[in-house]
């Protein structure tokens, strides 16, 4: 350990020597280094000629960093990079990105980078070099020091491989976030600020975990302290537990929940609520109000099979419930993460590299939190594993991440692979370097990042799979958005045109039945026999799905590219509010009457099978014999055609009159049975 300690000492002390003075001796305008570097004498050995100015430039502050010559970097690039990756096409690029890889390796070494202004800087001239590496790709560097904004694409590639800055699975969600009032772009100004409440956020964790104020709340398992709330008078936490609420401080540790009551002067000694154990626990938004009504929604609900009662924990602010909002999505975070790592049966050094992905992106939406950003912020979009719940095609992202994991174990391929500078550096080893994890030996360490130079790692390609199907998801919602109307006169006016065809073949089918056109019933019944005698249902039923999967084939090429026909639907009359509510009255008490005539037809059905009316009953038991005595005898499809036939030939005019006077005597039979008797336990009635 001692020696350990001497080496991060010297690290910091060779990048602090060889990198933070130099940055600060640079004015911060391309320009000026660029100009710079070629007037210095050994200028035509440092110049790369593959590469633009600006990443010349960049390439340059690392080799300064790394204490080694542009020269150097390049000849070790050259050794250890593949052939495809050492392409004229993707060159540039490539050898950019590697020598931004190593030197951030070492620079996220150094305690506090993260406030550094030059660390800053650095990081997010990477991106602005990334967009353009190639020498024939760059604009002026006059213009690079004017705009200073970088895109998605740079982002996605530099951020993630500073774990604490974003991860591979939400960082295109946190570009969003910062680039709202920006237009898509990410300015210096916003970026910087991110930094400096992202630096915040985890002195904060740091303090917390460390406080002695806090020390009951440390386990034997070493929990640290992620969120705290109720501390202030005048934003509770309150708990409750059946009729009972109390005031206290809420705790969220990286495996459990500790509520303290508070009473006058001190708190109760902590409640803990597990998420870290499979207690099959569930934390879902809840509602609440006084004397147990349902008024307010900022409250959360946690249940375990550990609690004989669920426990509700409610946050009161003045408008909206962002703050419950916030806490019931870092409460899940926590759980989601244990359910993942329970799954896969991740143990050891992956566990831990597990829940640093969780502990990182907690403290990502509390930097997020701190700039009071004007956007709504979605905060379960912005934290790896509730994004992955809610993702469709999430839980590939998580088998292909539970994979990655599984697949580091500790070997000296990787250790050599990692210092190679070809891998983005570890979130176990960003935890680490920050002293928000216990000092681990390099033989215990996870030493591989997940930011690859050149190429797309599984985990990126599952993620960017999953983007593209949100992305058309998130087109059809728009369109189920823009069709939704008000009221329900007019939707079921579009629900009627919707069905038009349906209706239309139903009611050809009455007329069928009906007998209005003889010849037309005549032929349409004869087909239909044939049909069933022929045993070709099953043919029928292929060609018309078949003919369903032409026509949409033919719809679909002959309609590419033009927008489908909108469908006219004539508004009905527009109705006051007092008609609105009596035609919903109306339509309930017409519901109401369809589930009575349902209770009184099982009653009824109940009442045969017991045998209350022997005469029915005996009836029923003839009919019964018959049709058993028909199925077991009979084939099939002169079943089938003795239905047909006698549901289609009803109307006929020969079986017209002999089908009103059985149904005559079938209504007066069924009217004869009388209904079971049934007791309402709340009542103590008999019903009849």
């Amino acid at each position: 350990m001692a020696m350990m300690n001497r080496t991060r000492d010297l690290i910091q002390g060779i990048v602090r020597e060889k990198s933070l003075k130099w940055v600060l001796s640079r004015r911060t305008s391309f320009e000026d280094e660029y100009e710079e570097m070629r007037r210095s004498p050994s200028g035509r050995r440092k110049w790369i000629s593959d590469l633009s100015p600006v990443a010349n430039v960049i390439v340059g502050r690392c080799s300064q960093i790394l204490n080694i010559t542009m020269d150097e970097l390049q000849s070790n690039f050259n050794s250890v990079a593949s052939d495809t990756k050492k392409s004229s096409s993707n060159y540039a690029r490539n050898f950019l990105e590697y020598c931004c890889f190593r030197t951030l390796a070492l620079s996220t070494q150094v305690s506090g980078h993260l406030s550094d202004k030059t660390f800053r800087r650095l990081t997010f001239d990477m991106m602005l070099a990334w967009e353009a590496p190639a020498a024939e790709s760059q604009p002026t560097l006059k213009q690079v020091d004017k705009e200073r904004t970088a895109g998605i694409e740079a982002f996605s590639r530099i951020a993630p491989a500073i774990p604490t800055i974003a991860d591979v699975i939400t960082c295109f969600n946190l570009f969003d976030v910062l680039t709202t009032s920006t237009g898509g772009r990410l300015t210096f100004a916003v970026y910087e600020k991110y930094l400096g409440a992202l630096d915040r956020a985890i002195k904060k964790m740091k303090a917390q975990t460390e406080s002695p104020l806090l020390s009951g709340l440390r386990l034997p398992r070493e929990e640290r302290i992620l969120e705290m709330d109720g501390t202030l008078t005048t934003q509770p936490v309150l708990e409750h537990m059946g009729t009972s609420t109390w005031p206290g401080r809420l705790t969220l540790t990286d495996h459990a929940l500790y509520f303290e009551a508070l009473r006058v002067v001190t708190f109760d000694k902590p409640k803990v609520y597990e998420l870290a154990d499979d207690l099959k626990q569930s934390i879902k938004p809840e509602l609440t109000g006084p004397w147990g009504s349902r008024l307010f929604d900022k409250a959360v609900m946690y249940k375990s099979i550990s609690l004989s009662e669920p426990m509700i924990m409610e946050f009161p602010e003045l408008t909206g419930h962002s703050r419950r909002d916030y806490w019931l999505a870092i409460m899940r975070e926590v759980l989601y993460a244990h359910r993942f790592i329970q799954k896969h049966e991740i143990e050891g050094v992956e566990k831990e590299e597990t829940l640093s992905k969780a502990i990182l992106g907690i403290l990502r939406i509390q930097a997020i939190r701190d700039l009071l950003l004007p956007a709504v912020i979605k905060y379960e979009a912005l934290l790896m594993f509730n994004f992955c719940d809610q993702l469709p095609g999430g839980d590939a992202i998580l088998e292909t991440l539970a994979n990655v994991i599984a697949s580091r174990r500790l070997d000296r391929t990787n250790q050599s692979t990692s210092r190679s500078g070809m891998y983005s550096i570890s979130t176990l080893g960003i935890l680490s370097n920050l002293g928000l994890v216990s000092q681990v030996s390099t033989e215990d360490k996870l030493l591989v990042g997940e930011i690859v130079v050149g190429e797309l790692t599984s985990l990126e390609r599952a993620v960017n799979d999953a983007r593209i199907n949100y992305k058309q998801l998130e087109k059809a919602q728009a369109t189920i958005d823009g069709v939704k109307v008000d009221g329900l006169d007019t939707n079921l006016a579009v629900m009627k045109k919707l069905l038009r065809p349906m209706i239309q073949l139903g009611d050809f089918l009455i007329s069928m039945a009906s007998w209005d056109e003889p010849i037309k019933s005549i032929v349409f019944c004869s087909l239909s026999c044939f049909i069933i005698f022929r045993e070709w249902l099953g043919y029928a039923v292929v060609m018309l799905l078949l003919f369903l999967a032409i026509f949409m084939l033919l719809t679909r090429i002959s309609n590419q590219g033009k927008p489908i026909d909108q469908l006219k639907v004539k508004v009905p009359p527009s109705m006051t509010t007092m008609e609105q509510i009596l035609s919903v009255q109306n339509a309930i008490s017409q519901l109401e009457e369809l589930v009575q005539d349902g209770n009184i037809f099982l009653l009824k059905l109940r009442a045969l099978l017991l045998a209350v009316c022997s005469q029915a009953t005996d009836r029923a038991i003839l009919v019964l014999v018959l049709l058993a005595l028909a199925v077991a005898f009979l084939p099939t499809r002169f079943l089938l055609i003795m239905v047909f036939l006698e549901i289609f030939t009803r109307n006929s005019p020969p079986r017209r009159v002999s089908s009103e006077k059985f149904m005559r005597r079938f209504r007066e039979w069924w009217f004869s049975i009388p209904a079971a008797p049934f007791l309402l336990d709340g009542n103590d009635k008999k019903k009849k």
